[in-house]
């Protein structure tokens, strides 16, 4: 067991690190700007609104019915004109329709890439615990957690670790971390504790493939069912180059991470190591396309869907169409896959929504103001028969000025709090706001500026 340690004096060791905004308010909610620095004829590989950025952060945001809020973190900046990350937190009231100004959780002293922004987890106490996700072994991760149940006012440094796309689930059991660790390469790990304070150590889930020569890599999306089942589906960078993301697999566990099974119960050995086994479901290297992982979800039944972008390339622009939104799913007996629609771009991403009447997909799916840039403007698309056919139902964002990205389903989301996002230039620096919105097509403004503590946020017309 690895015993982690509490830093209970916040404010002194903040100070002591340069973390000097630690659990100070910002008086708005501004996001984050980032180019990633790979140029190309159509623009960056990827640049613009990454506040509520990477697909591997998740849950970003969470509904609390015991105190009618929804809680949501981001990587947000004190003013209009730095790039200086801060990974912040905030809430709705949904009762009185009001936020909270945003708390700085961790100051990340001067560094601007939203790689290192937070997911969040709210305990059965009620206590929100952050987790800020390293960089590789460049910049370590952190866990923080909140000093009082439901209340986001001050924080506590829990562990400092090597840590990388964290995605935390609450379970019946305890804590399950998913998170990537840069053991050469990217390879997946996973974590369990009781209380958030002991954690196992770090329990390696995929490496494939190692068994015929290769180095490989991986990045994955992941979800909890019923409080029971955790599950990821991922894929796999051959010779560990992430431009060339491939395949498509999935592993799932019910007994808090001991047994891994593929979909139908065939038990798995970890770590995973073969490039073909009972977890791949797609080949989709032999197809020469790329695996773009977006979000999952399951059916009141536990069956579960993965939502991603396929694409011929990482390049931006034309060479890499058509950029296909599809959702593949395990229908009880087999793997089926449906195109929702199509944009320009691999880092377009959006949410999957599954009831019993229908599924939804939500996100950046129409060309907006930045052609082959991040994001565009947001469209609502569905099926009613659990995805095999989709249809535009609605457009939510229109004629926009900048584009918005990285559309985020919170974690048992209740109206109108039901997606959120942020706007930006896709391809120059620019200013960023965030929004949320519902399934009417209705979107809410999070203040830019902000006089008081808590204030009204006022719908678009």
């Amino acid at each position: 067991m690895r015993l982690l340690y509490i830093i209970l004096f916040a404010f002194s060791f903040a100070h002591a690190t340069g973390q000097g905004l630690c659990n100070s308010k910002v008086d708005g909610y501004r996001g984050i700007w980032f180019e990633l620095g790979q140029k190309y004829e159509h623009g960056d590989k990827y640049s613009g609104a990454l506040g509520t950025y990477t697909a591997k952060h998740v849950p970003l945001a969470i509904y609390a019915s015991e105190v009618d809020k929804t809680f949501f973190v981001y990587g947000g900046t004190s003013q209009v004109d730095k790039r200086y990350l801060l990974c912040m937190i905030g809430e709705y009231n949904h009762q009185t329709g009001m936020v909270s100004k945003p708390t700085v959780v961790h100051d990340k002293s001067g560094i601007e890439d939203p790689h290192d922004n937070p997911s969040m987890l709210i305990d059965e106490e009620g206590f929100i615990w952050v987790f800020i996700s390293g960089r590789g072994r460049v910049r370590p991760g952190f866990k923080y957690k909140s000093l009082k149940p439901y209340d986001i006012s001050e924080f506590v440094q829990i562990t400092e670790e090597e840590m990388t796309y964290p995605q935390p689930w609450k379970t019946d059991f305890g804590f399950f971390h998913f998170f990537t660790l840069y053991t050469g390469v990217r390879q997946l790990y996973f974590e369990t504790s009781k209380d958030g304070m002991e954690w196992t150590e770090d329990q390696m889930l995929a490496a494939i493939p190692v068994n015929d020569g290769e180095n490989s890599g991986h990045y994955q999306v992941s979800n909890c069912f019923d409080g029971k089942v955790v599950a990821t589906f991922f894929n796999r960078h051959p010779n560990g180059i992430v431009d060339r993301r491939t395949d498509l697999y999935y592993v799932q566990s019910d007994d808090f991470g001991n047994i891994w099974t593929s979909v139908d119960g065939d038990e798995l050995d970890l770590p995973l190591t073969a490039r073909s086994s009972p977890a791949r479901l797609i080949d989709y290297a032999s197809q020469s396309k790329n695996v773009y992982l977006k979000d999952m979800g399951f059916d009141s039944g536990g069956k579960p869907a993965c939502l991603y972008i396929r694409s011929y390339g990482h390049e931006p622009g034309p060479r890499s169409k058509p950029y296909e939104w599809c959702v593949t799913r395990w229908d009880g007996n087999s793997w089926k896959t449906s195109v929702v629609c199509t944009s320009d771009h691999n880092y377009d991403m959006g949410s999957l929504y599954i009831s019993e009447e229908r599924w939804s997909v939500v996100g950046p799916t129409e060309i907006g103001p930045q052609a082959w840039g991040v994001g565009g403007e947001i469209a609502i698309w569905q099926s009613t028969d659990q995805g095999d056919n989709w249809v535009k139902t609605q457009s939510v964002t229109e004629n926009s000025e900048l584009s918005h990205s990285y559309v985020r389903r919170p974690v048992n989301f209740k109206d109108p709090f039901c997606f959120f996002w942020a706007d930006g230039h896709s391809h120059e620096f620019s200013k960023s706001e965030l929004y949320f919105g519902n399934f009417k097509a209705e979107i809410w403004k999070l203040p830019y500026q902000m006089q008081n503590d808590f204030e009204r946020v006022n719908k678009q017309e």
